[in-house]
């Protein structure tokens, strides 16, 4: 999926962990991604990216015979910036996957998910 979503491979996108119905990445820290260079935190929409490429990853390791996806909804709670210097990871999980339409839930984090940049839940159309 990353080799055919250009943000994603521009961000630096890394597939970490695959298990069914569940995705792990990561994106590494770097200057391009930074969003105010006076803190050097990373741009809200690196974050938005990250989150709604792994969450369309879920919802195919969710499929049986997996196809692609197209996102249809996406809210995304920002909770903190992320820490200037430090990779962002996510972990993400297709909790329904109905006939036409997958549910999505994701968090952003740099050491755990109990303390998270953000949350974002999407539906994707199948």
């Amino acid at each position: 999926m990353i080799r055919f979503t250009p943000q994603a491979e521009a961000i630096g996108l890394e597939v970490t962990r695959i298990e069914p119905a569940r995705v792990w990445g990561r994106v590494p820290y770097r200057p391009e991604l930074i969003g105010d260079p006076e803190s050097g935190v990373i741009a809200g929409g690196v974050i938005t990216t990250f989150l709604d490429t792994i969450c369309g990853m879920a919802a195919v390791a969710a499929m049986d015979s997996p196809t692609t996806v197209a996102t249809i909804d996406l809210r995304i709670d920002y909770m903190r910036a992320a820490e200037p210097g430090r990779d962002v990871l996510a972990e993400a999980h297709c909790y329904k996957l109905g006939r036409s339409i997958a549910f999505v839930r994701a968090v952003a984090f740099e050491d755990s998910a109990d303390n998270p940049i953000a949350h974002v839940a999407c539906a994707f159309m199948v």
